[in-house]
């Protein structure tokens, strides 16, 4: 399960200024930045023909800036967090809030889990959350922090997350490049994200 919401992207009229600084062609830049900004043909142009030269000269792909909100669980994060160049989160904390909600099965990505097991398997999964949830009950009871650490401890990476992630284009793009075909279902959902975004889709030239 991976979810994105929240979905920001900004600084369009800066990069696409300084994209046009080494030639010093102004002039040519055709692009809208009224109250719905508008790619021009000639901006785009440009984008397009810097994006195929390679990344030395596509640097106005960091500049255009992209935040949102990304619920995924542990184990897609660990994957995630091999991005730190370029990259900037803020995450929930299962430390500081584990214990303030009821430990069942909404709080993990077990959909396609379940499915593959037996029913006396499944069980065991669900008797499983049934002892986290205990651990829970009695540290919230006690404040005896044993219980906290064994809740803790035991946590499996199908965990959900929720991170607030401010990165650029260009970081987007290796993302994309790199995990397009991944095995994991939840990179084929950031990567299908990542292609709504204005103009990524257009400019990276997927169709083509």
């Amino acid at each position: 399960m991976l979810e994105i919401k929240d979905i920001k992207v900004c600084n369009w009229e800066n990069a696409i200024r300084g994209m046009r600084h080494p030639l010093e062609s102004y002039d040519r830049s055709d692009s809208i930045f009224c109250d719905i900004f508008k790619l021009g043909e000639n901006d785009k142009k440009l984008m397009k023909k810097l994006i195929k030269s390679g990344s030395d000269h596509r640097k106005f792909m960091r500049q255009i800036l992209v935040s949102f909100d990304i619920t995924a669980p542990l184990y897609w994060w660990k994957e995630m967090d091999t991005y730190k160049i370029g990259t900037v989160s803020n995450s929930t904390s299962s430390m500081h809030t584990i214990h303030k909600k009821c430990v069942t099965d909404e709080l993990f990505s077990l959909e396609d889990t379940i499915g593959v097991l037996s029913e006396s398997d499944a069980k065991i999964v669900y008797d499983f959350l049934k002892v986290l949830e205990t651990l829970r009950f009695d540290f919230n009871t006690t404040n005896n922090k044993k219980y906290w650490k064994a809740l803790i401890q035991l946590l499996p990476s199908s965990l959900n997350q929720t991170r607030m992630v401010t990165l650029n284009y260009e970081v987007l793009l290796n993302m994309y490049n790199s995990r397009k075909d991944h095995k994991l279902s939840e990179w084929h959902t950031f990567c299908d994200v990542i292609l709504t975004l204005p103009y990524f889709k257009e400019l990276i030239g997927v169709d083509e």
